[in-house]
Parts: structure tokens; sequence; C-alpha cells
């Protein structure tokens, strides 16, 4: 049953004996006095239908608690060390002096609890209504988007260690499968028996390790499997097959040159994925995305996406709410054509760098030195206009948008100003061209210029206030770790610069 915090203070209460300890201002001194008005009973009381059973922790100590170690970057057994020694922490939580911590235990059943309801962002929801009364971002038309990659809590596994620890999982979970011949000496939890200076032994063992998952899963379509059953023998097929390549022969595979798009990098884990924010920063993990309020910094949402998924595509998601008339900032992460095109329909101003453009000779003719007729037949959706070339050659666009110069090039005297293709300049043109165009015209005048350089970089602002000591993902998984990051994000909001306080009748903020 739902537990009830006692709001009279027993004679040791940390907050009335200690509370001058406790830094005025901080986190710890808003929980201490308002964590009642923040994390109400009536949050959490759907967690608890049932009013039968022993009493739950309260659970605006469980909030104050959580906030608490998502500012601190504390393990759940850390936590509550922190909660039965430290003052301040025993201030936030209403405990008194001589009052044990519960069990760690108990923050992992609330969080379970919290992911399984319809509302496991409540903490998160609760801060951002706190932050619209206190109308610190009511009256601001702009929002700043930016990115972050956030390392995972697995370590990178190679194609045979995935494949061994994924084929003894799924014979584990489905006890029939124990009935399928595989080769155990592959399976040994050592090391595999291998010689990996000899290429052809190698191959062997590729190839041994393919063709015993490939049984594995034949047999388990024939079976009634359980969700659980499904996804792991669906992850055998899919470790077992991204990797390899066909090695000559029957039955025989080797590892494949390159990586595989989306590539699966643990078993453990298997929602990580290689990520990179730049080109000499390789990393494995997920992509934090937020939304921030550029004047005072206040995350106005956050996402989280595999690390592989792309800035563009996650960026409409955390603008859902926001008002037409609002100026969208963002680096040329965020500059395609179908986020532009997005963001026009909900009546939003871009003011996002565009990609650079490609030449094919420095110097030389862009696609923007072409005249371009980009309308759109409604009823086919393809191209039945015309491109015009600098020097005065028109081509009509083809069905898949394509221009194609060859024979006027061939007789161009322009030609080694713009392409060196052997047949000649072949013009893609985007469906979304006429936005892209007028985003480069937009990208060169003196208000975008200084927009850009004084706003946006404001996001990073938030970026880095989100990620001290906590760059690492704490649980394994999208869901789990989107709802850590919010929880973050919601603790940033509460300890920026510009303070939270409850001036006796309402939230202010100064």
């Amino acid at each position: 049953m739902q537990g009830s915090a006692v709001q009279d203070r027993v004679l040791l209460d940390a907050a009335a004996v200690c509370g001058h300890l406790v830094p005025p201002g901080s986190v710890y001194a808003l929980l201490a006095e308002h964590r009642g008005r923040l994390f109400g009973d009536e949050l959490f009381e759907d967690l608890f239908g049932s009013g039968r059973g022993r009493p739950s922790v309260p659970g605006e100590v469980i909030a104050a608690v959580m906030v608490l170690q998502a500012l601190e970057g504390l393990s759940d057994r850390e936590a509550c060390r922190r909660l039965q020694t430290d003052v301040a922490w025993k201030a936030a939580a209403g405990l008194a002096l001589t009052e044990a911590a519960f069990h760690p235990t108990v923050l992992t059943l609330w969080r379970n609890k919290l992911r399984a309801s319809g509302r496991p962002d409540r903490v998160f929801d609760a801060v951002r209504e706190l932050i619209a009364v206190t109308g610190a971002v009511a009256g601001s038309a702009r929002r700043v988007l930016d990115s972050t990659v956030l390392d995972d809590a697995v370590a990178r596994q190679d194609t045979v260690t995935m494949v061994t620890n994924q084929i003894r999982r799924v014979r584990r979970l489905v006890p029939e499968l124990g009935e399928v011949p595989v080769r155990e000496r592959n399976l040994d939890p050592a090391a595999p028996v291998v010689d990996w200076c000899d290429p052809a032994d190698a191959e062997r063992l590729v190839s041994e390790l393919v063709d015993d998952a490939v049984e594995l899963a034949a047999a388990a379509a024939d079976l009634d499997l359980d969700a659980a059953q499904a996804d792991a023998v669906g992850l055998l097929g899919l470790v077992a097959g991204q990797d390899v390549e066909p090695a000559g022969g029957p039955g025989r595979w080797r590892i494949a040159r390159g990586t595989a798009k989306g590539r699966v990098i643990s078993v453990v884990d298997p929602e990580s994925r290689h990520t990179h924010k730049t080109s000499h920063s390789y990393r494995d993990g997920y992509k934090a995305h937020i939304a921030a309020e550029p004047d005072t910094g206040l995350v106005t949402a956050a996402d989280l996406t595999g690390g592989d998924a792309g800035d563009a595509d996650a960026a409409m998601g955390l603008l859902d709410g926001e008002p037409a008339g609002t100026t969208v900032l963002a680096d040329s992460a965020y500059g395609t054509g179908q986020l532009r095109a997005d963001l026009v329909e909900r009546a939003m101003d871009a003011v996002i760098k565009p990609p650079p453009l490609s030449v094919a000779v420095e110097g030389g003719y862009s696609i923007d030195d072409f005249d371009i007729d980009y309308s759109i037949d409604a009823d086919t959706g393809e191209f039945p206009g015309t491109v015009a070339c600098p020097e005065g050659h028109t081509v009509h666009i083809t069905p898949k948008g394509n221009a194609r110069f060859g024979r006027h090039c061939a007789r161009c005297p322009q030609r080694d100003r713009c392409t060196t293709a052997e047949n000649g300049r072949v013009i893609k043109i985007h469906p979304h061209h006429e936005l892209l165009k007028a985003a480069r015209v937009q990208a060169r005048t003196d208000e975008f210029q200084h927009q850009y350089r004084t706003v946006r970089p404001m996001a990073e602002r938030t970026i880095a206030w989100i990620v001290r000591r906590n760059r690492r993902c704490p649980y394994l998984g999208t869901a789990n770790n989107r709802h850590w990051l919010r929880l973050r994000a919601a603790v940033v909001r509460l300890t920026l610069p510009r303070r939270v306080h409850h001036n006796g009748t309402t939230w202010a903020i100064t």
C-alpha cells in the first residue's frame, strides 16, 4: 500500500537540528523545504493500487533520493549509504539524524513500478510543471537543439564472443533446444579452441558457430516460444549473420570486412550502437537529445536513442507542444530538408546551419549555380521540370530526380570548372531543394550569423551540465536510460544559477 510522509518533525529531525549546515539555495535545501510540494503523495498513488499490505516508503522520500542520486551519479547502494550518513541527504529526504536508510532494492522496486506505469517520467514532468509555473520559459519563443554521445554500461564484444554467449543463452532459455547437437568445444566460456594465427582455423570456428546458430534457429521455428525466448532466438540469428560473409563454399563463413550499419555490439545490451560525433571520436553507446531555452539553459524536452540515430530524426519529438512561431536553432547535423519541411508545416522558424555544399572541382560550380525548376507533380511525385547549367544548357529532370548533362559537357568550354566525371555532370535534385537553397542564402545574412553565434552555443552549456560526472549510462536498454536521462535533466533544472524557490504563495525563479 502507499506510504504517507509524516509532516510532524521528530526531536532529531535532520533539517531542524542541522539545517544550517545545508548549503542555502542548493537542491538539498530546496528538497528539505519543499519536497512535499514537488512530489506529493498523489503523484505516486497509482503505483500502489491495493490498500492492503505493508506501507511503502513515502513517495516524496523516494523522489528526493532519486533526484539526489541522479544529481551525484550514484548507484543504488551508494545512494542509500549517503542517505544514511550524509546530513544534507537526510535533511532533503526529511529523515531524522538517527534514522536508518531503506534497502537499495527499494529504489529498484520503485524504478520498475515507474517504468511499468503510464507515466514513467513523472518526476521530470513535475519539475517541468514547476518551471512552467515560474514563467521562466513562458515568454521565450526560442528553442535550441543539440545532442551528445553517452557511453554504454557494457563492454564491446567481438562476433565470436556474441555468438557463443547467445547460443548458451538460447539453450538455457529454451530447454527443448538442448537436444539440438552443437559443437560443445566452441562454447567454452573461457575461450573457444582455435588458433587465431591460422586463418583457416579461424574460418573453421566462424563457420561452425554460424552453422550451429542456424540449426538452433531452425529448430526453434517449430516451437511455441514466449516473448523472451523469441527475442533471444532472434538476437542469435542477428549476431550470427551481421558480421560474416560466404567464404567460397557451402557452409563456409568468415568475418566480413567493414562494419554493418546498425551493428549490435553486445548481447548484454543489444540496443547499444557504434556512434561518433566527429570523424576522430568513435565510441559505443547512446545519443542524448535535448531542447533547451537558450536564455536560462532550462531543458524543455529530452530524448535518448541508439547511438547511430541521426540528430534530425529526433528533433521534431523534442518540439512537441511548442507553439507556432517558435524559432529553432541548431547546428548542421539538423540541417536536413525533411526537418526544415516539418518545421514549415508547424509554422516554426529555422535558424539552422546548412551542411556545406560539395563541389566536384575546387572553386567550381555548385548546385546553387544551376537554375532548377524543382516543382513536383502532385499526382506522381515526380520532377517534371528542367535544369539549366551556368552555360545555358538545359536538360529535363528524370523521374528519379536526376539531371544529366553528359552530351552538353563533352563540348562545354567550362567543363573543367564543373565536373571531373568522364560521362559529364549529373545533378541529383533533392525533394526539398527549395528549402535547402533558401537556407544557404539565409546563412549568409548578418541576422542569421548573429543569432547562430550568440544563441545556439547555449545548448552546449546545457549539455555540459547534463553530462558532468554522468557521461556513462547506468542501465541497459534505450527505454531505461531514457527515463534516467529525463530524470537527470530534471535535476539540472533545479541546479541552474537561476534558483527555484517558493515565496509562500507560488513557485518563483531568481
